[in-house]
């Protein structure tokens, strides 16, 4: 029996041990090694790591995690979570494990538009934000490849760091924009590209994108807004109760991080509308001092 179980073993999963390694809780964290961020060579915009590789903060995350000694690590995929009188039930392939308390910190999927080649670019010429991999492409030309409405607010938000009337937004047949948002985005000095996008090629710093009509773009960056999924059944084999975002669902939670489940805590990108490192870690934060606080004062 362990105090809490953590699933997930990211940026938000480790910030959520080290809270309840330090009040000398016995915590299990089950890892199965797919951080959403593995695509990315570098990470910026968390402070103290900045430009660093994903890999390395991970890394040194768990290091420092692994020093409290009531904190104990698995490399393991979850396949079955479970409420048990009070307590909580996790199975992974070959083991089964009990808490008092559970955490979900198991990071989300991103489905991005099948275009070929658009996937193998994830991460080096294809990006989501801007905040995280703007700032290195240094003011070239840049596109967003509509996926729905909200693409038009990205185009704009993107624009802010591409040169001069060198954005594009490619509408690839997923949505019209209306005479206002048209408008605006002519005033910024957005292209609209209505030839929908039938392939992704070339090699980094660079990406061609070439449309139906056999012209081809040279972009030296192209900001997409994936769908978002949660790639496991927990939700529904423990109840817990799921919001509708503006890309995807996630774990409804109060501001403690605790879910429509009592003693179920989720943070990080299951739990948040808008995903970084610098959130998943203060969500992880937040979600390991309200377990703890959870196991103090309630019996």
């Amino acid at each position: 029996m362990h105090d809490v179980i953590i699933i997930g073993g990211s940026y938000a999963g480790m910030a959520a041990a080290l809270q309840l390694g330090r009040a000398r809780r016995s915590v299990l964290v089950l890892d199965g090694g797919h951080r959403r961020n593995r695509f990315a060579s570098h990470a910026h915009g968390f402070l103290g790591h900045d430009g660093q590789s994903p890999e390395a903060i991970a890394a040194k995350g768990r290091t420092e995690v692994l020093t409290y000694p009531t904190v104990e690590w698995r490399d393991a995929v979850v396949r079955q979570t479970a409420a048990d009188a009070g307590e909580f039930i996790v199975r992974t392939e070959d083991q089964e494990y009990r808490s008092k308390r559970l955490i979900l910190a198991t990071g989300v999927g991103d489905e991005l538009p099948s275009i070929p080649g658009l996937r193998e670019r994830w991460g080096q010429t294809v990006f989501h934000c801007p905040y995280c991999h703007g700032y290195e492409l240094n003011k070239p030309p840049l596109g967003v490849l509509g996926t729905n409405p909200l693409s038009v607010h990205h185009a704009v938000l993107v624009s802010e760091w591409a040169a001069a009337n060198q954005m594009t937004l490619f509408l690839n047949g997923a949505f019209e924009p209306d005479t206002d948002q048209l408008a605006d985005l002519q005033v910024r000095g957005i292209q609209v590209e209505r030839e929908r996008v039938i392939r992704a090629g070339g090699d980094a710093p660079s990406i061609d994108l070439t449309l139906q009509d056999g012209r081809t773009t040279r972009l030296e960056g192209l900001f997409v807004v994936p769908q978002t999924v949660l790639e496991n059944p927990f939700a529904k084999q423990l109840g817990c109760a799921l919001e509708d975002g503006p890309v995807g669902q996630y774990y409804k939670t109060d501001l403690t991080k605790e879910t429509t489940v009592p003693g179920v805590f989720a943070c990080g990108d299951a739990a948040l509308a808008m995903g970084s490192v610098s959130f998943a870690v203060a969500d992880g934060a937040m979600a390991g001092v309200a377990t703890h606080r959870s196991l103090v004062f309630r019996r």
